[in-house]
């Protein structure tokens, strides 16, 4: 009894020490009256989107030009009125953090994101052009897949770059805030990190795709091929007299058209740009810019390979180390 005496009363002190600690300078907590974009709202119109954009592959089955209208015009209603909240949310966040205006502004930030969700939507058959042409790109670049539905169903370099593309046009349209949740929820599914801010040309292939970087000021061309583990980024970071760093200006690469990447190379600054139809072999860390036509690789390593079988088990072997 005495034990749960005590226990009653360090539950509550522990409580209020924590509560405590939510009213320091710079704590991580969001406290108030603005409510934050719902991060599962997000993720639900990525879904919905993505339903738009490639219809009878995922969630509905079933789908014919006969009743597809329906379908997608269910969607796109859906997605109007939850972008546009959210949207709203994310741009009054934004102006309460950067801009100090209160919460109980008078600006209407619902006719804005009710405009910023439509020009969004209208968007998409755009966005359909270019991800047939990052598909495409994927199954003439790869001679293990078999068919487009393949690469739609099981490739994580187009989950990412569809993700990738939606997010940018948000960010295009000064959508803040939303863009980034969208492109770390792939990142986190994928293993494939592209900043929504990279600009990026149609027939993009990202092949198996795991530990890719792409960093948010990267200008890459038409007909651009990654392996895993590239990392487009940047050489170094400039900072203000204050010691702060200085953001918003160029700070990764630019790749141009038909330049090939493979596994696990770096490629870094602002002003390094990698001229059409340039090969860069695996492992390469490179920090300036090459003319086109331009293949770079590592010299051949030389291996050193050393065998020890234990006296006990060479009869049991059928070759002689």
């Amino acid at each position: 009894m005495a034990s749960d005496f005590r226990l009653k009363e360090q539950l509550p002190n522990l409580t209020n020490r924590i509560v405590a600690s939510y009213k320091c300078e710079g704590a991580i907590h969001h406290l108030g009256h603005c409510p934050l974009p719902n991060y599962d709202e997000i993720i639900g119109c990525l879904a919905d989107i993505k339903d738009i954009l490639y219809p009878g592959y995922r969630r509905r089955e079933g789908l014919h030009i006969g009743n597809v209208t329906y379908h997608v015009g269910d969607l796109i209603d859906g997605l109007h009125d939850k972008l546009t909240r959210q949207i709203a949310r994310a741009l009054r966040h934004d102006a309460r953090v950067n801009g100090g205006e209160a919460c109980e502004s008078d600006t209407d930030y619902e006719a804005k994101g009710q405009a910023m969700a439509i020009a969004f939507l209208e968007r998409i058959p755009g966005l359909r052009d270019i991800l047939c042409t990052d598909a495409q790109a994927a199954y003439d670049g790869d001679p293990a897949c078999r068919s487009i539905d393949e690469v739609i169903f099981c490739y994580p370099g187009l989950e990412a770059i569809t993700v990738h593309r939606i997010a940018h046009e948000m960010r295009k349209l000064g959508v803040p805030f939303i863009p980034r949740m969208m492109s770390e929820y792939s990142h986190k599914q994928t293993g494939i990190d592209i900043h929504p801010g990279a600009t990026i040309g149609h027939h993009f292939f990202i092949d198996h795709g795991t530990g890719v970087v792409i960093g948010e000021t990267c200008d890459i061309g038409n007909h651009v091929k990654l392996y895993q583990g590239v990392t487009l980024g940047a050489l170094s970071f400039a900072t203000d007299g204050d010691g702060n760093l200085v953001r918003g200006h160029k700070r990764h690469p630019t790749l141009e058209d038909r330049v090939v990447i493979y596994a696990n190379a770096t490629v870094l600054g602002g002003r390094t740009v990698i001229g059409h139809d340039s090969v860069i072999g695996s492992s390469v860390w490179l920090p300036h810019s090459l003319e086109p036509y331009s293949t770079v690789v590592m010299e051949k390593p030389k291996l050193r390979i050393r065998a020890e079988v234990p006296d006990e088990l060479k009869p049991e072997l059928n070759y002689q180390i």
